[in-house]
Parts: C-alpha cells; structure tokens; sequence
C-alpha cells in the first residue's frame, strides 16, 4: 500500500489491485482511492474494445481530467501501419473533442501480464503538450498497477514552454 501525503506531487511505487491509501491536493484518501480503482478499470474495459487485427496487441487508456471526467480511447490500427492511433492518442483526441485541456492522471494497460508496459514516445509527447504533471498508472491485466509521473517517464521533454516567444 502506497500512502501519499506529499504536498501535490512525487508519484512513485507499485500496487497489488485496488488503490491503497492515497491523499492528493484537496482530496481525501477514499475519494483519490475511488479515482483510481475507477481510472484502472474504465482502461481495462477500453482495451477491450482495441480494433488491433495486425499487431494482436490490444491497448486501453484512461484519462483522468482535472474535473474529474474519465474519458477512454483504444489503439485503432490500419492496414497502412503508420496510420495506427494508440490508446493515449485516442484518449486525449476524445477528450480535446468534449473540451477537455487539463488533466490529472492517465492509466493505461495492454496484455503483457509479467510486467507493466508503458506509453511510447509519441503518446508520452503527446501527453506532454497538456502539461508534466501527470501521474501515470501502468497497469496490468489483472488491475495491478505501478504509479509514475509523466516528469519520470519523459525527462528533459519538449513541451508548449520552448516555444514561448523571449
């Protein structure tokens, strides 16, 4: 069991199942607990419902918005393979469509059952243009999951700030 009384930050360690006790900025313990127990299992069912006839390779997302909207998406593969979508990109598609910008906590899960799998690069860049201060749930098929942040999985990031006009 994971216990966070940090103020609003430093993600880190792993999960057997439902979430332990988790306090975050302004929420109690049971409240973040339910998030997340909710979060691991909207993106179980959202892999699911991956469309993935060449790769086999189903993936599900959950996107944990900053008013507490879970929006899902899936990987859509192609046969032209670089027109693949991941999971994360589709969840992130879905929620800019319903006029989401802000966003807590992704989780997100595929089929490997022996170790937890995370975003690739271009979904954690794609993450990354809505901020750095995600926490991350990688989880596996069984509802285990590992917590991480954005910030940990990609250091030293590109982001909507290098843009910014001196």
């Amino acid at each position: 069991m994971l216990e966070r009384s940090e103020s609003c930050g430093s993600p880190g360690g792993s999960h057997d199942g439902p979430a332990g006790e988790l306090t975050t900025c302004g929420q109690s313990s049971s409240t973040m607990a339910d998030q997340v127990k909710e979060l691991v299992s909207k993106c179980l069912q959202a892999r699911d419902m991956a469309y993935c006839p060449y790769s086999r390779f189903p993936v599900g997302a959950a996107i944990l918005t900053a008013d507490g909207a879970i929006i899902t998406g899936c990987n859509v593969e192609n046969a032209s393979f670089g027109l693949t979508v991941c999971a994360e990109r589709t969840a992130v598609q879905r929620a800019v469509v319903e006029g989401h910008r802000r966003f807590t906590a992704i989780a997100v899960t595929c089929d490997t059952k022996d170790q937890f799998v995370g975003p690739c690069g271009a979904c954690r860049q794609v993450l990354m243009e809505f901020g750095p201060d995600w926490i991350v749930y990688l989880t596996k098929p069984d509802g285990s999951y590992s917590e991480t942040s954005l910030r940990e999985l990609l250091p030293l990031a590109f982001s909507p700030a290098h843009l910014a006009k001196n």
